[in-house]
């Protein structure tokens, strides 16, 4: 199956649009969509807060990285302040995601 973007009015795919798509391509009904993609973020930010890595097959890692303190500054005033130890996360492209952008896939480019 193939899922078209066309229909995009701006440049980043929003979770609405998501849910979109499955209601117009996959056909699930409305409620149904926005339901499935809430659930899925949802599952997402949970595991990652739980302090656990997210793979998603052909699609990359999402891991949780902690930042120890360290010392910065102002780089308007030059003053320094000191950055809080916290914890970020980390996106990794799978190389396929990779080969796929770079259009080494095999796919036709358009």
């Amino acid at each position: 199956m193939e899922i078209s973007f066309e229909s995009l009015e701006t440049p980043a795919l929003t979770k609405a649009q998501l849910a979109e798509l499955l209601f117009d391509q996959i056909g699930l009904n409305k409620r149904e969509s926005k339901d499935m993609i809430d659930a899925f973020f949802d599952l997402i930010s949970q595991k990652l807060v739980e302090g656990e890595d997210v793979k998603i097959s052909g699609f990359g890692n999402f891991q949780i990285r902690t930042k120890a303190a360290r010392p910065g500054r102002n780089p308007r005033t030059g003053e320094s302040i000191p950055i809080e130890a916290r914890r970020v996360v980390t996106f990794h492209a799978s190389h396929k995601l990779k080969e796929h952008i770079q259009g080494d896939s095999g796919l036709d480019a358009e």
